[in-house]
């Protein structure tokens, strides 16, 4: 995350990774967005344990680290840790805030917060979609089964998912 042309709510959003079935922040990118250094961040943390629940944060296993460091280029450096880096929630990543109680890192927790309700507000948009499709569907006949299946194919077509940016990283499934 050292590309400091991105603004820092791009810089989160690109950071946002989707690991275990939840959205999060490792500490790597998080302590860039907050102006420390990781191994503060994790000092930080360690002094702090009872704030920081499996649900707020986990460490990533040697298999999810290595995807990681494949998928995204900014995490090189972590390749050859000897440890492997803490991934953070949402509620994770703003008690870090707290944790760090410096003016940038609270600035910088709102900006996280907008950025996970974003990427939220993002994936209910086509789950919602869906359900009117359906609901509208049940309603009428057949004659409009073709116009139905149509506005389904597009919301599946390859064309709108390029368009949209994309947000996280994704491990494959069976790799957890």
């Amino acid at each position: 995350m050292e590309n400091m042309s991105l603004t820092t709510d791009e810089r989160i959003a690109l950071a946002i990774l989707f690991i275990r079935g939840q959205k999060v922040l490792l500490d790597i990118d998080l302590a860039s967005i907050y102006g420390v250094k990781t191994k503060r961040l994790n000092e930080q943390v360690k002094r702090n344990t009872n704030r920081f629940p499996q649900d707020f944060m986990f460490q990533l296993s040697d298999e999810e680290k290595k995807q990681v460091v494949a998928s995204c280029d900014h995490l090189n450096k972590i390749k050859f840790s000897n440890s492997n880096p803490y991934a953070f929630t949402e509620h994770g990543a703003i008690m870090l805030a707290s944790v760090l109680n410096s003016p940038l890192a609270i600035e910088t927790s709102v900006l996280i917060v907008r950025a996970f309700v974003k990427l939220r507000e993002i994936l209910s948009t086509n789950a919602e979609l869906a359900k009117k499709i359906m609901e509208l569907e049940t309603r009428y006949d057949k004659h409009f089964k073709v116009v139905f299946h149509a506005l389904r194919e597009l919301m599946n077509d390859e064309i709108l998912k390029v368009e949209r940016p994309k947000i996280g990283y994704q491990i494959a499934p069976g790799k957890e």
